[in-house]
């Protein structure tokens, strides 16, 4: 009798069987880490924001707050101006697009402008709602960053972030 090498086949779908039960276990909490990972990212993108505003406001005081975040932004050699101020960078100035989500969140900037212009407000949404994210974020000219527990469009009525 000759003496076979290599596994059988109940061995092998043993050995798949637990693979499949450790990537069962651990693919969400890949998924959770990521969304974690997002949310700070957000929530870092909104604190740079809020002091590129500041510096803003200070630097050109007749001015006030920018009217757009791609004022607080600028591209390549940027030479700074109220137009370009290069307080943030491009990505983050640009993810109020549909196209172009920063960490799988897309910033709302409104301000209404005035002269000089004392109010602005920032969300950031998920991209992908329980993908990218599951909280909102909201901050104002107050420097408070808030946060809605699940879905879109957090308001200045919110939870403050701890």
């Amino acid at each position: 009798m000759r003496k076979q090498k290599g596994f059988s086949l109940i061995e092998l779908l043993i050995v798949v069987a637990i693979i499949l039960i450790i990537a069962a276990i651990a693919i969400p909490n890949l998924l959770r880490s990521r969304i974690s990972a997002n949310e700070s990212s957000a929530v870092g993108s909104i604190r740079s924001i809020n002091t590129a505003e500041v510096t803003y406001s200070s630097t050109y005081p007749n001015v006030g707050f920018s009217t757009t975040m791609a004022e607080l932004g600028g591209a390549g050699a940027c030479v700074a101006s109220s137009a370009a101020a290069c307080l943030i960078d491009a990505t983050l100035a640009g993810a109020t697009t549909a196209a172009t989500p920063k960490s799988g969140f897309f910033f709302t900037y409104f301000s209404p402008g005035g002269s000089p212009a004392v109010l602005y407000t920032v969300t950031g949404d998920a991209a992908v709602q329980n993908q990218t994210g599951q909280r909102s974020f909201f901050s104002d000219q107050s420097g408070v960053i808030r946060f809605k527990a699940v879905g879109p469009g957090a308001t200045i009525g919110d939870p403050p972030l701890q």
